[in-house]
């Protein structure tokens, strides 16, 4: 009966289609087995150890795009909340002043708003006298308020004007304009490139130097450095004449970026 059942099977054309796509299949995936073996004959399965180290300097220099500019505002007053307003109604004076130079919201950020008691240190006592710790201890004559400002200016060509015009306004701790690119990493990115090219082809004149092929890169590293930047410092206090501060001349610059990258090929 057994026979019987599988004479029929195979005398079932569906049946018979399926078996033989079921043997097609695992002879493709057994041929896969057997290139894949092949080809990894004789690798050893352990990291590489004949390799090549290489590092690479690379330098980019590009002209800035922004300049950040900080300044505060600052106010003594018997009470807070005169000192605030004090404060306030300058910083806005300042601000207004900014836009006007065509500077957006986005670009104007406070980076930090202060209140701060003021003392006063009454005499020490006379020697031999006595004094009560009370006659001693400093007391609260006011109240400080101060905030600092940061602008970032696009137009670079209207930053000696935005410092000759803040400084008209009496503002205080005017300091910058710290110039640099919009995107922070643009320069790095280019002196990292710059050093990768430098390194691969230090690679290339090494192995034919020892004779040997590059292989794959097993490893890589980079580190950025600092770089240097034109810094413009100017501050007017509130004892200086407004009417005499003229507009700056600034000059740009340029900004240096700089990189190194290390890498270790495989080799032949």
């Amino acid at each position: 009966m057994n026979e019987n059942f599988l004479h029929e099977a195979f005398e079932n054309k569906g049946i018979r289609m399926a078996a033989t796509g079921a043997l097609v299949v695992l002879s493709l995936f057994l041929l896969a087995e057997t290139l894949t073996l092949t080809s990894n004959f004789g690798r050893s399965t352990n990291p590489a150890t004949d390799t090549i180290t290489v590092q690479g300097e690379g330098q980019a220099t590009l002209p800035p795009d922004v300049a950040r500019i900080s300044f505060s505002v600052e106010n003594v007053s018997a009470t807070v909340a005169a000192a605030q307003e004090s404060t306030t109604k300058q910083a806005n004076a300042a601000l207004d002043f900014v836009k006007e130079q065509g500077i957006a919201e986005k670009d104007i950020k406070t980076l930090s708003y202060n209140i701060s008691p003021q003392y006063s240190y009454p005499n020490p006592c006379v020697p031999g006298m006595l004094c009560p710790d009370y006659t001693r201890a400093p007391k609260v004559t006011g109240y400080q308020v101060s905030e600092t400002i940061q602008v970032t200016v696009h137009d670079l060509t209207k930053v000696g004007e935005m410092l000759g015009g803040l400084g008209k306004l009496e503002v205080q701790n005017l300091n910058g304009p710290a110039f640099a690119l919009d995107d922070s990493t643009a320069g790095y990115n280019a002196a990292r490139a710059d050093a990768i090219t430098k390194a691969k082809s230090q690679a290339k004149l090494l192995a034919s130097q020892l004779g040997v092929r590059l292989g794959k890169i097993i490893n890589f590293s980079a580190s950025s450095g600092g770089y240097p930047y034109p810094m413009y410092a100017y501050g007017m206090g509130g004892d200086m004449v407004a009417s005499k501060a003229e507009t700056p001349n600034i000059q740009t610059g340029e900004n240096t970026y700089n990189a190194s990258v290390s890498i270790t090929y495989e080799i032949r």
